[in-house]
């Protein structure tokens, strides 16, 4: 028996981060503390004005527990990573999981490309973003490349130069054709610069050069290339005038504010690089009725910036936040220079912050009633599937699915929703090694044990080095595991994870004879659901983006020409007659069927060939099956 006001006497004066739990042992609630034992303490002192969600939430308080750290900024990073782990009800959650697009310059390399991303990298590359719309990147990439004539192939130059002919983008005049040496290194450099300048926003000298060769072939009476510069012109222009200069001291800045109605928020945050306000975006968020837009601002900084790359000088808040100074430390310490938060009261700045607080209300007064459609197809379909199971808590589900034909390369995909909504940034997929042939338990057992053996190691290797918070890209394990099939695959991850001595929980979605999905298998029996419900339906779209991407996948290695056949496994039969196998016989049955003869009439075949072939295919006779 958890005797709370016992408990509370041993609490430390310390920093560190508190767990409440219910009377079932959920997490409830997670906060940070200077004091765990002033803070904690304040929850149960009647005298205190705590507000209406903190009241609520200590009416369910069966238990708790802290961890101690060495001080305030690490309990900080503990506090981030255990909300963003366990979801509590009682925390402001942050509802979207969203990545943004920059672009990529690969400087480290002797002839730069000029590429999209969506990740930000130590690797010596140059990024320009974060930018709100993949569509406008794309544009951009696809203008340069017109301007400067930039290579995009994955050439490793100079090696490879001449060791093919020009790409298509040569001859369109998109490429300046590096890897044939059409242009020397320092012209291609040249390029480069002028391309880095334009990405920096310095439009005058590339305005002016349009300009003047506009009008050369004009006067030339070039016409066709004259429109063409023409159109370049006005396209360079109108990327000019959307760059629009909120300030002139040139720096990053982040604008925040925010917008409740009842257990809604949303929080508007426009994105101001080098000066320029490049885009804007909104996060919806749960909180309780009544909470202060400080204390939902304070949560939103701290789960936001946790989970994104980019971290400007300066974030602009509409009020004051508790933890302003232990915030800034930690964000210095994550982008490495000093980062301020700040709360502008007059000027141009406040109008700015008034300005995102107004699309708030905007965001929140027209899309209210399409965020709680989406809630219920993601939140509460995550709730419908894990009351069905009897489970609770069920934030994150990871699906499993094999693809192979025919004894090709078989490939295992896994695919992540976290409440309801696919977080691609966690996809995996996994190239099979130890499995010959079309052998699906054995490829999925192959899978399972990578993925949760990693996780494993991974999360050893950061406990070694001591990284309070940080999060690998395997150390996060499901709350539940969805395998594509029933009792069969349902077995197989079982005993993986008995083995690895991970508990997890396991169903399976079963299909009908006509491959349409109709239920969930779990611990021993199947389980009828409702079709026209939304667990339905996201049981289905899970299932069907576990399968689009194996299939995807393994389509890619095809088309690359690297899909591996069992016969590469058969001394003496390369590429050619591998084709020529398959050009005869069609498929790898025929093949393990045919007889010496039969083989060695195959083109490039001859008798010793073909004895090892049949040989191969006879000696075990699972080969090939």
């Amino acid at each position: 028996m958890f005797d709370i006001e016992e408990e509370l006497k041993k609490l430390p004066a310390r920093p560190g981060v508190y767990l409440m739990h219910d009377e079932k042992d959920a997490i409830i609630y997670v906060g940070k503390a200077i004091s765990l034992k002033n803070r904690v303490r304040q929850y149960f002192q009647s005298s205190r004005n705590k507000g209406v969600k903190i009241e609520q939430m200590v009416t369910h308080i069966a238990r708790f527990e802290y961890i101690v750290t060495d001080s305030e900024l690490e309990a900080l990073v503990l506090e981030c990573n255990l909300i963003k782990e366990h979801r509590p009800k009682y925390n402001t959650m942050l509802m979207d999981d969203k990545t943004y697009p920059y672009i990529k310059v690969t400087v480290n390399e002797e002839y730069p490309r000029v590429l999209f991303s969506r990740q930000l990298k130590k690797d010596k590359s140059r990024y320009f973003g974060p930018y709100t719309s993949a569509g406008a990147v794309k544009d951009a990439i696809d203008m340069i490349h017109k301007l400067y004539q930039i290579r995009t192939c994955n050439r490793n130059l100079p090696r490879d130069m001449g060791k093919d002919r020009p790409c298509l983008n040569y001859h369109i005049k998109q490429c300046s054709a590096p890897c044939q040496g059409y242009i020397s290194r320092e012209e291609y450099g040249e390029n480069i610069r002028k391309a880095l300048d334009f990405l920096g926003g310095n439009f005058g000298p590339l305005l002016k050069e349009l300009e003047e060769k506009m009008k050369a072939a004009s006067d030339a009476m070039d016409f066709e290339h004259a429109a063409e510069y023409r159109d370049l012109l006005n396209s360079v222009k109108q990327v000019a005038q959307k760059q629009k200069i909120t300030n002139s001291d040139q720096e990053d800045k982040d604008i925040l504010a925010l917008a409740a109605d009842g257990e809604d928020a949303v929080v508007q945050v426009f994105f101001v690089r080098d000066g320029r306000l490049i885009g804007r975006d909104h996060f919806c968020l749960h909180i309780t009725e009544g909470e202060p837009a400080g204390e939902i601002l304070n949560s939103f900084i701290k789960q936001f910036y946790a989970g994104t790359p980019f971290i400007p000088r300066e974030l602009m808040i509409q009020e004051e936040i508790e933890d302003a100074g232990v915030i800034e430390d930690w964000l210095t310490k994550r982008k490495g220079q000093r980062v301020y938060i700040r709360v502008p009261k007059i000027g141009s700045k406040e109008k700015l912050v008034e300005l995102a607080r107004k699309n708030a209300e905007m965001v929140l007064s027209q899309d209210k009633e399409r965020i709680k459609r989406e809630e219920g197809r993601t939140i509460g379909a995550m709730k419908e599937i894990a009351g069905l199971l009897g489970l609770s808590g069920v934030s994150r589900v990871e699906a499993f699915d094999i693809s192979n034909i025919s004894g090709f390369e078989s490939v295992g995909s896994m695919v992540v929703y976290e409440r309801g909504r696919p977080k691609r940034s966690d996809y995996r997929k996994f190239k099979i090694r130890t499995v010959k042939g079309p052998d699906d338990y054995a490829s999925m057992a192959e899978v399972l044990e990578r993925r949760f053996r990693h996780g494993m190691e991974e999360q050893k290797e950061l406990e070694e080095k001591a990284l309070p918070g940080e999060v690998g890209s395997f150390t996060k394990f499901p709350d539940l595991i969805m395998m594509d099939g029933g009792k069969g695959q349902v077995n197989v991850a079982l005993k993986v994870l008995k083995e690895l001595g991970v508990s997890i929980p396991v169903c399976g979605m079963v299909k009908d004879d006509n491959h349409r999905t109709r239920g969930l298998y779990f611990q021993s029996q199947e389980l009828p659901i409702e079709r026209n419900s939304e667990g339905f339906r996201l049981i289905t779209r899970i299932q069907d983006e576990a399968h689009r991407f194996a299939i995807e996948y393994h389509r890619s290695l095809r088309s690359k020409e690297q899909v591996h056949s069992i016969l590469d496994d058969i001394e003496g039969i390369g590429p050619s007659r591998r084709k020529a196998l398959m050009k005869r016989f069609q498929s790898l049955e025929a093949i393990r069927e045919a007889d010496v003869d039969a083989l060695s009439q195959a083109p490039s075949m001859n008798r010793l060939a073909a004895e090892k072939v049949f040989a191969f295919f006879h000696d075990d006779p699972c080969k090939g099956k």
